[in-house]
């Protein structure tokens, strides 16, 4: 569908994410299911953003079975952005590497830090700050990237709802040198304020409906109309009958200074 996801495990991701930062490297992430894969496949700008990041991870077990039936490879699970988010904060924890958390709500942050800490006590957060949900001026794209320098961090992760997350990253992931871990709603789930569904329901790739009876309101469109749609094309895709969109040219994405 236009979309490169990469064929990884938590073990590979985690090993990546913890090199880039003891090397104080650039690495830009994101973890996309469906709705994300979605948004590159009608945007090809935002397509364009995706696939200049580093590491997409298969985020929803309909992207994973898409990447298994279409190359025929076999990855064991997907790699959930909560759970890449408890892995590489207990790895950074390990290796004495701070962290910085952007995005979210300023009591949503204030739960995650408190339970954070009573999970790892040993992890070192070197700060947090909260969105302004809406785009950032110039200058307040700067101070953003002078305070997570200046704070000492050696990963960031960012929680500003898909696709605004991803854009921050594409933006951010030159001026930043270290990991920037697009993570969705592992904040809310890690903070307690959103429910996470049941295992069975993760594992049988029916997190979508659990999601859905929490929020009809705002997610019907996005599960009831695209979910059809992505299985029609990764199944077409499997046969090798559909079209591959076509990726704009480098240099033609403008930028977003989303916050």
């Amino acid at each position: 569908m236009g979309v490169k996801i990469s064929a990884i495990d938590y073990e590979h991701g985690v090993d990546a994410i913890i090199r880039a930062a003891k090397e104080r490297s650039p690495l830009a992430m994101t973890a996309l299911a469906v709705h994300g894969v979605m948004t590159g496949f009608y945007d090809p700008v935002h397509r364009r953003r995706l696939n200049a990041l580093d590491m997409v991870t298969p985020d929803g077990q309909p992207v994973r079975w898409a990447l298994n039936w279409i190359h025929g490879i076999k990855l064991p699970d997907r790699v959930y952005g909560p759970t890449l988010t408890l892995k590489v904060l207990e790895a950074a924890a390990k290796e004495g590497l701070p962290v910085y958390f952007y995005g979210s709500k300023p009591e949503t942050l204030d739960r995650l830090l408190d339970n954070l800490h009573r999970k790892e006590p040993e992890l070192k957060v070197a700060g947090a700050e909260p969105s302004k949900f809406r785009r950032l001026t110039a200058d307040e794209k700067e101070e953003v990237i002078n305070r997570i320098k200046n704070s000492g961090a050696a990963i960031a992760f960012v929680g500003l709802g898909c696709p605004r997350q991803e854009v921050w990253v594409y933006e951010y992931r030159n001026h930043l040198p270290m990991p920037l871990m697009a993570v969705g709603a592992a904040f809310d789930f890690h903070a307690g304020t959103v429910s996470q569904a049941p295992p069975w329901m993760q594992q049988r790739g029916l997190e979508w409906f659990y999601r859905l009876t929490q929020e009809p309101g705002r997610l019907w469109k996005r599960y009831l109309l695209l979910n059809p749609v992505y299985l029609t094309f990764a199944f077409l895709e499997t046969l090798s009958i559909s079209k591959r969109p076509v990726l704009m040219p480098t240099g033609t994405e403008p930028e977003e200074s989303y916050g």
